[in-house]
């Protein structure tokens, strides 16, 4: 098995809010070892290392994760997709939201952002011609759905791609979550 660098002690155990005195125990090595090989004052023995790595994987895998709707915002500011525009960006201006989804009754059809508006405005259209038009008309796709049970990796690696997640239970859309929100556990 290869192990990452001794460097990656420290933000491996950053990442999962561990303490230097719960690794020294964890792992029977020293804490002023840890501070030393995490600060590249030393260089750790292989044996250390490995042991350094895999206690941080236990208790990795020991650690309760959180769960998504800790962190999701339940409140879900939204607009019907057959709304004027304006009333799109008076909601955004109001909300201080960037982006929401767009609903038809209670599912998600789309979704309009901040972005999209820009773009629109880039392309040559006056804020009077979008101030007459329907949210359908300029909405972007839909936000990626996932259901409540759903963990943080799989739900970080959509945000790669996506601005927001919904988050549903039972097919209702219960929370929303943004990249902004991920950003609140590091």
């Amino acid at each position: 098995m290869k192990f990452p660098p001794a460097s990656d002690i420290r933000k491996r155990r950053k990442m999962l809010d561990i303490t230097q005195a719960e690794l020294a125990e964890a792992s029977g090595v020293s804490q002023s070892t840890i501070t030393k090989v995490e600060q590249g004052k030393i260089s750790a023995s292989y044996n250390t290392v490995v042991r350094l790595f895999e206690t941080l994987d236990k208790m990795g895998e020991s650690k309760k994760e959180v769960p998504i709707m800790d962190i999701a915002t339940k409140d879900i500011v939204s607009v019907q997709e057959d709304s004027g525009v304006h009333e799109a960006l008076e909601i955004l201006r109001e909300t201080g939201f960037s982006q929401m989804p767009v609903l038809r009754g209670d599912s998600s059809v789309g979704s309009i952002s901040e972005k999209v508006i820009f773009k629109l405005l880039n392309s040559g259209k006056s804020m009077d011609q979008l101030s007459r038009m329907r949210v359908s008309d300029v909405m972007d796709d839909s936000f990626p759905t996932v259901s409540e049970n759903t963990t943080m990796d799989g739900l970080s690696s959509m945000l790669n791609a996506s601005n927001a997640v919904l988050i549903t239970r039972k097919g209702k859309i219960v929370g929303m979550v943004t990249s902004a929100d991920m950003l609140k556990l590091v």
